[in-house]
């Protein structure tokens, strides 16, 4: 077990040097002149491993814990040069007590660590140096890394030997020569700045002892350092004290970011930013890297920050930041590596092998190696990006001296170093700011040729849509290991860094795009500002309350051309800087017994203890990281329960510090008294059985990634279908069985491969020659800004002139032709009244003719459009017919449904030519088709009251049902971006997705959540930073509405929540109360999360509830239930009254204003609504006409809503009905579903959100009155 425990900051500490014998024989040898000695061959001396107490205290704590069952002894003085079997056999096994060898984590190698730790070599002087610090990277076989900092520091010879233990230092004997010695601290972890700090100030205590005094001491600063933990991620630092310094241990931001101790801004020291890039870009294109220092410490610390400057990208090579001058025929490798060197070595590794980019960090010069035949080309970094890097590094202010310069010089060391460190902290963040949207700004992109449902990556059409100037740079980068695993990443939506800010700074209009995918166009507003303005904005509405929907006006094909993107280069992107907590990390006192360390851990529980009870309960972000902590220290003291207790405490707190495989790795060592221990407390029960059943869970995932290629092969539908969506041409799968029937007329069912590639290049070349077209300024500014042309016809005669047809998504017109092109309207599309396809007689030709007649005209416009007629006369037909539907509907997705048909249809005509292309472009006239068929007329009651229908499913395969809606209003909040503040809508679909809409523009602010596996079934928002979501896997999920994140868990609950409500008392959210289908009623203070009370109701199928003055109503399938909330006894009960014994309660409203309970049974069509001062008498009922049963109702000012399914015509259909409650009559009968009503919402109770079974899957927005 203790090799899964998390390492303390220190794994192993040695003390390397020559023994001094070796060093006395050779002076003898030499007439005691240093000068003449040769290097010396470094060697291990001591070794100082964990634990560092005696192995009588070992069984005192081995009787009390059985985590620590395997002990390593903790010193052992080397007097000669260690076998290496002694090294690579020893895996942590208890020796036999009379051994002197001590076990090493076997990744360590001590054979090749001396000449690291003296990589110049190891000289013996005639005068003292100055200590020196370097640092080590260890990388073993899985990557996995490990750290060193190196202290070497000088110890005096007087008279030719090194004074021993007995022997008096101060024999007035000058020292003929001075002894290097190297202290090397090897962790886990990347503490590059705290270690050095600790081991300066043991530097400082060994200056007056010598020899084994220096090894005890050793001994003791290992053994403080093994006891000091590696805080969890998250906003604590631990703090601890190592004379005459603080030692502050910072921690990681969040679980996915790296450990960052040290100065990041080393590298914009030595070198240029636009050095900087192109060192970034022989990084990313994976070259064969040396860098050379006269300092070792910068080597380590420059190739280190350019690791960290990538993130979240990843170096998969060799990385070796110090090599010895022994060790300089690795560079020899064919591989990519980054390794460095000292500079005296730069000729001999410049001419050792060919290929080489050697970077030199004291000059700043970048060169390749001589033996090269010619220079390898480093491309540059995008121009943009590039751009907007340089401007933000020349930016920062660098150099520590301007910031000391007004204040008053400080006369404390403490307080000169934490000025300092909160400097560098600062300067830190920036540069991490900086690097990370110089990664965005390169790989933005990427995600809009990804197809996430086959994993397939199309390389050739983003290199397409890269600026010419940057291709070489994307060529070189697409065919790497770290884009590869980056790519895996995107896939699988992770969301790191790069993600986040990727979100954060997504411009309005890509938001939109997710909810409308339409292929790439130029719009106008790009037209004219590639043309006039490069460095247009795009101005936001902010607005804080639910917009009046009239007033929206929706973009009716937001498109991208993705090259043409300008990125603001003079505003930084902020971030909000985070409070970060210090805890003081008590002392631990020597010499060090059991009782000391036993003490040290008792100390460390009280002071966590004592943090956690002051803590104010909404801090649960620093409550987390003391359950945390504090479960690390009983799991040390051997508590497992307690460990176990802490640990089940991060569910409330913060579920990303969650260690699942600490944690079960201590359920498998717990012994069966503890194990029936914590069966007995259902916390701990559900906790082990939660852990352990995801372990049986633990699937392969999936982390394939194809790039796209055309099919060799024949295709069915099934494989036509799969090969379309790879391609990023569409995804709806009706649409693309219709393009197959389409491309197959005439033939067999099946598709060749030529046909698919003609399809294909066909449709990218459409689309690259769209991307040329430039309208001139006198056109543009008759269009929207955001319209795009679609399709341009050839040089036509026409009765307003000569030119070209031009197709966008709202119209047609003339790009005339001339001295000056000009703009003339043909028709909105909209307005047209007619299309018919003619002929006009022209001297013995009939000419084929468009004419187009429109409701605002009286003239009829007539094209001689020839062999094009038969194809604009479907495209026109189709549009007009999807303008149509998307009025009708207010769901402008028909339109752009519609211009992929036209888009499809003109790739149809352009990939068959043949005769039949025109009859097969048909197939794909979908709305016109369904005008003509199925006339859909829309309820004049129904037009008047829906504003508007959005798609929550939009960029999926197939429409997702929509299981729960819920509106949040805005608020503002001056930490938040001003995108938070807007109201938002909250939709959950199936296996746990949650998409949300910024419901002042209804684009899609976080594309999706994931909720665990399972239907999720309630959703509430409990107070302004807290949405509630219940699910039938029994947990409450609970999003922080600011950081859009899910990091908190309520697991109480044994069976499916159902319902969550809050009671609000003075205005103020005071309690939640949560029930589930095994009738439990948990009532939860909000701000602590902990139980208040827990009801259990006397029957199951409990499936909501709702609150009124201290009484809660349950319903359950049989009855309704009115409980006291405080001694949970019953006060009323409505009894099902119906004959038919299998119909239950499915749903209630309560209207206590008039004493009246609604409801409805499954199965039925009828309201039912009972007057609570006379439950025994016979309800009222209220019959909805084509209703087969009423699925989900909700109060709205005096009315009730009521969603239902039904059936018509053989399909399923949701009607909505409004029922007065005054009258007890239906005022309104709403048909805007196309399948069953499932979920029902107020906004504002202004508007009613609707959202619909799997057919459909759409929201439907009403006005309410």
């Amino acid at each position: 077990m203790e090799d899964v425990l998390p390492s303390g900051l220190l794994e192993i500490c040695l003390l390397v040097g020559v023994p001094r014998e070796r060093v006395r024989a050779l002076l003898q040898g030499t007439q005691r002149k240093p000068r003449s000695l040769p290097p010396l061959d470094p060697e291990v001396l001591s070794v100082f491993v964990p634990p560092f107490i005696s192995k009588d205290d070992i069984q005192v704590i081995n009787a009390g814990n059985n985590l620590n069952k395997s002990k390593r002894r903790s010193f052992r003085k080397k007097k000669e040069k260690p076998k290496i079997e002694n090294v690579k056999s020893l895996n942590g096994e208890q020796k036999a007590p009379d051994t002197e060898d001590i076990t090493v984590p076997k990744d360590i190698d001590l054979i090749g660590l001396p000449q690291l730790c003296f990589p110049g070599g190891l000289h013996v002087t005639s005068e003292s140096k100055d200590d020196h610090i370097h640092f080590l990277v260890f990388t073993d076989v899985c990557g996995n890394r490990t750290y060193s900092v190196v202290a070497q520091y000088y110890q005096p010879m007087p008279d030719g030997f090194i004074p021993s233990n007995g022997e008096s230092a101060q024999t007035g004997k000058t020292p003929v020569c001075f002894v290097p010695f190297a202290i090397c601290v090897i962790s886990r972890y990347p503490y590059f700045n705290a270690l050095k700090d600790c081991l300066s100030c043991l530097l400082v205590q060994l200056r007056p002892f010598k020899d084994l005094d220096v090894e005890e001491h050793i001994k003791e600063f290992a053994a403080k350092l093994f006891l000091i933990p590696s805080p969890p991620p998250g906003p604590l630092h631990l703090v601890f004290n190592m004379k005459p310094l603080q030692i502050i241990i910072p921690s990681q931001e969040d679980p996915d970011s790296p450990i960052i101790d040290l100065d990041l801004h080393l590298p914009l020291l030595c070198f240029k930013p636009e050095q900087v890039l192109q060192i970034m870009t022989c990084i990313l294109t994976e070259q064969r890297i040396v860098f050379f220092s006269s300092d070792w410490a910068l080597l380590t610390l420059v190739a280190e920050c350019f690791m960290l400057y990538l993130h979240p990208l990843q170096w998969q090579h060799t990385f070796v930041p110090i090599l010895s001058r022994q060790m300089l025929d690795f560079v020899m490798a064919p591989t990519s590596f980054l390794m460095g060197c000292h500079i005296d070595n730069f000729e001999e590794v410049s001419t050792e092998t060919e290929d080489l980019i050697l970077i030199n960090i004291d000059n700043g010069a970048i060169t390749h190696s001589k033996m090269a035949e010619e220079e390898p080309e480093i491309p540059d970094v995008p121009a943009q990006a590039a751009e907007t890097f340089i401007k933000r590094v020349e930016s920062l202010q660098l150099h520590y001296d301007l910031e000391l310069c007004h204040l008053r010089a400080s006369t404390d060391l403490g307080e000169l170093q934490m000025h300092r460190r909160a400097w560098q902290q600062k300067l830190n963040t920036e540069v991490q700011q900086t690097t990370l949207q110089l990664i965005v700004n390169i790989f933005r992109e990427v995600k809009d040729h990804l197809n996430y449902e086959h994993r397939v990556f199309n390389s050739e059409e983003f290199l397409k849509t890269r600026a010419i100037g940057d291709q070489p740079f994307y060529k070189k980068v697409l065919e790497t290991y770290m884009f590869h695993s980056f790519l895996k990443a995107r896939l699988n939506r992770k969301m790191d860094a790069f993600a986040r800010l990727e979100l954060s700074t997504q411009p309005e209009e890509d938001r939109l795009n997710l909810m409308f995918h339409t292929p790439r166009r130029l719009t106008m507003e790009k037209m004219a500002s590639k043309r006039f303005n490069p460095q247009y904005m795009i101005s936001r509405r902010m607005v804080i309350s639910m917009p009046n929907l009239q007033d929206i006006k929706l973009p009716e094909g937001p498109t991208r051309n993705s090259s043409l993107r300008r990125i603001e280069t003079g505003i930084a992107v902020k971030m909000p800087s985070k409070s970060v907590s210090m805890f003081k990390i008590p002392e631990i006192h020597f010499p060090l017994m059991f009782q000391c360390v036993h003490s040290y851990y008792t100390d460390f529980f009280n002071h966590l203890s004592k943090a956690i009870n002051t803590l104010p309960p909404d801090n649960s972000a620093l409550l987390a990281r003391y359950f945390y902590l504090r479960g690390l220290i009983s799991l040390m003291q051997g508590k497992l329960l307690n460990a176990l207790s802490d640990f089940q405490n991060l569910d409330k707190t913060d579920l990303r510090i969650f260690p699942t495989d600490l944690v079960r790795k201590i359920v498998e060592t717990l012994s069966p008294s503890e194990r029936s221990q914590a069966d007995r407390k259902p916390e701990l029960k559900k906790l082990i059985s939660r852990v352990m059943e995801k372990q049986r869970e633990v699937m392969k995932i999936d982390d394939h990634v194809k790039n796209f290629e055309l099919p060799k092969t024949h295709m069915q539908l099934d494989d036509f279908v799969k090969r379309i969506q790879e391609s990023g041409i569409i995804k709806d799968i009706d649409t693309i069985h219709r393009l197959f029937d389409a491309l197959t007329v005439g033939h067999q069912k099946q598709i060749d491969p030529e046909t698919f590639r003609d399809f294909y290049n066909y449709w990218k070349e459409t689309e690259a020659e769209a991307q040329e077209v430039n309208l001139p300024p006198t056109v543009i500014e008759h269009l929207d800004k955001n319209e795009c042309v679609y399709k341009l016809s050839c040089s036509v005669k026409t009765n307003y002139g000569v030119g070209k047809i031009a197709l966008t998504q709202k119209r047609l017109f003339l790009l005339t032709e001339g001295g000056r092109p000009g703009y003339i309207q043909i028709a909105a599309f909209r307005d047209i009244e007619d299309v018919k396809s003619t002929t006009v007689a022209f001297l013995l030709l009939r000419i084929p003719t468009l004419r187009i007649k429109t409701l605002s005209k009286k003239e009829v416009f007539e094209a001689n459009l020839k062999t094009e007629c038969d194809l604009w006369y479907l495209i026109v037909k189709e549009m007009w017919a999807g303008k149509k539907m998307a009025d009708d509907h207010k769901d402008p997705q028909y339109i752009q449904q519609a211009l992929t048909n036209v888009l499809l249809m003109d790739a149809v005509v352009g990939a068959l030519q043949s005769s039949k292309t025109i009859y097969a472009a048909s197939k794909l006239s979908y709305f016109d088709r369904m005008k003509n068929e199925v006339p859909m007329m829309v309820p004049k009651t129904t037009s008047e009251t829906l504003k508007h229908k959005i798609n929550p499913s939009a960029g999926e395969t197939f429409p997702q049902a929509i299981d729960v809606l819920l509106y949040t209003p805005g608020h503002l909040d001056p930490s938040e971006r001003p995108g938070n503040a807007h109201p938002k809508l909250w939709c959950a679909l199936n296996e746990g997705k949650v998409v949300v809409f910024d419901a002042s523009t209804w684009s899609i602010q976080q594309h999706c959540f994931k909720m665990g596996r399972s239907k999720l079934t309630c959703m509430i928002m409990v107070e302004q930073s807290q949405v509630w979501i219940g699910s039938q896997d029994s947990i409450i999920y609970i999003i922080n509405t600011h950081s859009m994140s899910c990091n908190k868990q309520l697991n109480d609950h044994r069976s499916d929540v159902t319902d969550i409500i809050v009671e609000n008392k003075n205005g103020i959210p005071s309690e939640a109360y949560s029930s589930s289908l095994d009738g439990t009623v948990i009532v939860w203070n909000i701000s602590t999360l902990k139980v208040n009370r827990v009801f259990q109701l006397p029957c199951q199928n409990l499936t909501s509830i709702k609150l009124h003055n201290d009484q809660l109503w349950c319903c359950t399938g049989s009855c309704i239930l009115v409980m006291s909330t405080y001694e949970f006894r019953l006060r009323m009960k409505i009894e099902h009254h119906l004959k038919d014994v299998c119909s239950y309660f499915l749903s209630f409203q309560l209207f206590p204003e008039r004493d009246e309970v609604w409801a409805s049974y499954s199965g039925s069509s009828d309201l039912y609504i009972w007057n609570t001062k006379d439950l025994p008498s016979t309800p009222q009922k209220i019959h909805l006409q084509d209703c087969s049963e009423i699925t989900c109702m909700i109060r709205v000012k005096n009315q009730i809503w009521v969603g239902s399914s039904g059936r018509s015509q053989g399909k399923s259909k949701g009607k909505i009905y409004v029922v007065s409650a005054e009258k007890k009559t239906v005022e309104k009968e709403l048909v805007g579903h196309a399948d069953t009503v499932k979920a029902l919402c107020s906004a504002e109770d202004r508007y009613v959100l609707s959202g619909s079974g799997k057919e459909e899957g759409k929201i439907a927005i009403w006005k309410a009155e």
